[in-house]
């Protein structure tokens, strides 16, 4: 899942059962009745919201402010990230399209294996693509190919290696993933993550061999030797205008936009100008939008959830929190656990790029790759059927990430002292603040007392 998350520093006098503050009681009732009820998502996720909204709104308040006027407050921080997010949703569902009516995943079969070994190659396909490309569009490409090489029965142990690839794929590149990015402009090296290409190839073959195989038993790669219909390269070229505009919009506004990035959905925007300009050449499939709105509405729904919640830190950086991080990533945001990482510091980023990269494939509705592709496939709505057939994901998590472990072990980056020359007036400023034009960036709140506090000690001496 993706979304933004402000700094909530929870004090004595928030609500509490059991010491678990009510806000995570309800957020993550909302998850159990996502997977439980998988025919009703989007009405539980939307009964969630306004239930936690509700709450928030006459108990206990948002870090923006109290009541009405703090919620309206919260969402002017949050319409830039919910905007971008609807906008790749949607227009990557149209894209997908356009590739499925381009006939090229009609034309893929005859250049796969035909066994099992086709569809590991798939997989692998989808794991490149990723790593250069948003995981949602990676992930939709995969599931337009697997419909047709597999004529539409694509077993869902197989819809959870797609994804599974698709989040892979961006772990060990700054413009794959959200949380990568987020590495890159809080000043991570690109170079500091790129060994997690280690664990996300190893995690690829764990979880890939058995999915393949269990797709092969299901329903084999279908190779019809009769007549194609030509390659539409108009549309391989719609295709491909916006993935590139996309991806170059991704790099500049992060590399050169500044504070601009936050005020406006680039990303999202982009994809849409490249996908009306487009349209007098060939005509997106509009009867798409409704689907894939119900998606990304659902989706959106669980952000806004997300961004509600208190979060005060996490525990101390070592390879067995990163392991953690992996799993809390299947049900919990990824983008806060990953703004709150680099604001502790301490991290070998190779490693945390990876386990809350990959992390979030073992459920559905843990990434929104999964989330986009479930809106092609309805049965991968199912959190236990995911689970029974999936199996091999968190196999697949556990395993790179021990390999990787063990082939290159724990270097974290030592964390970064406190500017204690900078002027006082500093303190009070955010530590982090990545351009919002992203899906689902994070915004740090302000140093809580304490830590003000300490940053003017570390000065003084």
């Amino acid at each position: 899942m993706v979304s933004s998350i402000a700094s909530l520093r929870p004090g004595p006098s928030m609500p509490a059962l059991f010491g678990i503050p009510v806000d995570f009681l309800l957020f993550g009732a909302t998850l159990l009745g996502v997977a439980l009820f998988h025919h009703h998502t989007l009405r539980v996720a939307l009964i969630g919201l306004a239930t936690i909204t509700a709450y928030k709104v006459l108990v206990t308040g948002l870090p923006t402010g109290a009541g009405v006027s703090g919620l309206l407050s919260h969402l002017g921080h949050e319409w830039v990230i919910l905007a971008n997010l609807f906008g790749l949703l949607v227009g990557f569902a149209l894209l997908s399209r356009h590739f499925e009516e381009s006939q090229i995943p009609e034309v893929l079969p005859r250049f796969l294996p035909d066994d099992w070994k086709g569809g590991l190659a798939l997989l692998f396909i989808v794991w490149f693509l990723s790593s250069f490309l948003d995981n949602i569009a990676a992930a939709l490409i995969g599931g337009t190919i697997a419909r047709h090489v597999f004529r539409g029965r694509v077993h869902i142990g197989y819809l959870a290696a797609i994804v599974a690839s698709s989040n892979a794929g961006g772990a060990w590149s700054v413009v794959g993933d959200t949380t990568t990015t987020m590495m890159w402009i809080a000043g991570v090296s690109p170079a500091a993550v790129l060994h997690a290409i280690i664990a996300s190839a190893v995690a690829v073959v764990v979880c890939g061999i058995p999915a393949s195989r269990q797709q092969h038993r299901y329903s084999p790669i279908q190779k019809d030797e009769g007549p194609h219909r030509p390659v539409d390269w108009g549309r391989v070229g719609i295709v491909a205008i916006i993935l590139v505009s996309a991806i170059c919009v991704n790099v500049y506004v992060n590399s050169s936009l500044g504070a601009l990035g936050e005020a406006f959905p680039w990303l999202g925007a982009a994809v849409w100008v490249a996908l009306l300009a487009t349209a007098p050449i060939r005509r997106p499939d509009w009867s798409q939008i409704k689907p894939a709105a119900r998606g990304s509405i659902f989706l959106l729904s669980l952000v806004l959830c997300a961004s509600m919640m208190p979060v005060e830190k996490l525990p101390l950086a070592s390879w067995q929190s990163s392991l953690g991080l992996g799993f809390v990533s299947a049900v919990f945001d990824n983008i806060p656990l990953t703004g709150l990482a680099i604001k502790q510091g301490g991290y070998d980023w190779g490693i945390l790029a990876y386990a809350v990269g990959f992390g979030g494939s073992m459920l559905w509705f843990g990434s929104s790759a999964g989330v986009a592709l479930a809106s092609q496939y309805p049965e991968a709505r199912s959190a236990a059927q995911w689970l029974r057939h999936g199996w091999h994901v968190p196999l697949a998590y556990v395993a790179g990430f021990f390999v990787m472990l063990a082939m290159l072990g724990w270097h974290p980056t030592p964390k970064r002292a406190p500017a204690a020359q900078a002027a006082p007036q500093s303190l009070t400023t955010p530590l982090i603040r990545p351009p919002a034009s992203l899906p689902g960036l994070l915004l740090i709140a302000d140093l809580n007392p304490g830590e003000r506090a300490a940053a003017i000690a570390a000065s003084a001496t």
